[in-house]
């Protein structure tokens, strides 16, 4: 994974995968959003909403996901996926069960990170 921004509340990292995925840290180590104090719950949800309109937009996807299960690693995280019918595991979860091999064209990342970074308050 890879770090893109962070502040004194929050962290975005991208994750290593064949689609565009990135997570949400709570820099606090909270284990549950009730944890968290209210400015670090109002970044996370304003990105949440943030990223999810810059990955419709740029990436085109049939679908977002956007989950927080946090059961391996008990801190606050927030994962945002742009899903395509054409991915390997779609319907299914990313960590599901694979339904096929795919070979899939985004725009580029970088550049996707860049404008999504410029839209950071």
């Amino acid at each position: 994974m890879t770090s893109i921004y962070q502040n004194e509340h929050i962290r975005i990292e991208v994750e290593d995968s064949e689609i565009p995925w990135l997570k949400i840290f709570a820099q606090d180590n909270s284990k549950e959003m009730t944890d968290c104090d209210q400015e670090t719950k109002q970044q996370i949800w304003m990105l949440l909403d943030l990223i999810e309109r810059e990955m419709l937009e740029y990436f085109k996807p049939e679908k977002i996901n956007i989950a927080s299960f946090a059961n391996y690693l008990p801190q606050v995280h927030w994962h945002i996926m742009a899903r395509f019918k054409e991915d390997s595991f779609f319907p299914e979860p990313m960590w599901g069960k694979k339904q096929r091999e795919a070979n899939l064209s985004f725009p580029d990342m970088d550049i996707f990170i860049k404008q999504l970074l410029q839209k950071l308050p």
